[in-house]
């Protein structure tokens, strides 16, 4: 685990740094850094979707799981949670403490880095390139919370969560996530990131955090396939 706990605490400390800067910055310039931080990430999500193999597969995980996530009220659950903070630390609106949440926890914890680094992390205790990520994503969460805020640092629950338990169950899931299943998901998730830059530029108002189950829902039906 000493690789995930090495990534939160480059999550946590990359935050400071940006909240830290984020003071300083005029709004108008903070909005400007938003809007080109949501174009990059359209950029990123487009190249991730062309990572999937089979279409069908990510339209059968979408769909699965907007209506998990929709019964789940992921979204509004998270809002709640931005509603919580943003009253005791007078953090900002709930809306932007969740989409600094979600718009963080997809960019850390998407793509085959994470996954494969977690599972080479679990299996053989090589932590290599956890470490590499964490580097890169001490870079990333400063630049994210210098424009989206507090939501970025509570990203780092869902960073330890979700890679802590790949580690934990590297045994048991490396059979399932195989090269095409970690293809689907990374596809999965881009095209929530896809999206989650045009929210950030003010042309859509998704509810991303309703479609997060897509991500765990693609490899199952990958193993069907």
């Amino acid at each position: 685990m000493i690789g995930v706990f090495v990534n939160v605490a480059t999550v946590l400390l990359g935050s400071l740094i940006g909240l830290f800067i984020k003071k300083g910055i005029p709004e108008r310039v903070s909005g400007a850094v938003m809007t080109g931080i949501g174009m990059c990430n359209v950029c990123m999500g487009v190249t991730g979707v062309l990572d999937g193999e089979n279409i069908l597969v990510l339209i059968a995980a979408v769909a699965i799981g907007s209506v998990i996530g929709t019964l789940l009220d992921i979204d509004g659950r998270i809002n709640r949670l931005g509603d919580w903070v943003s009253g005791r630390f007078n953090a900002g609106g709930s809306n932007s403490i969740a989409q600094g949440f979600v718009t963080a926890s997809l960019v850390f914890c998407i793509g085959s880095m994470t996954i494969v680094g977690s599972l080479n992390s679990g299996l053989r205790g090589d932590h290599e390139m956890i470490f590499t990520k964490s580097f890169l994503d001490l870079i990333s969460s400063s630049m994210l919370a210098a424009s989206l805020g507090i939501g970025v640092m509570l990203s780092a629950i869902f960073v330890l969560v979700f890679q802590g338990a790949l580690v934990l169950l590297a045994q048991f899931v490396a059979p399932f996530l195989t090269e095409t299943a970690i293809a689907e998901m990374s596809c999965c998730g881009s095209l929530l990131i896809l999206v989650l830059g045009l929210n950030l530029m003010g042309i859509s108002k998704i509810k991303i955090a309703d479609y997060l189950p897509a991500i765990f829902i693609a490899p199952i039906i990958c193993l069907f396939l």
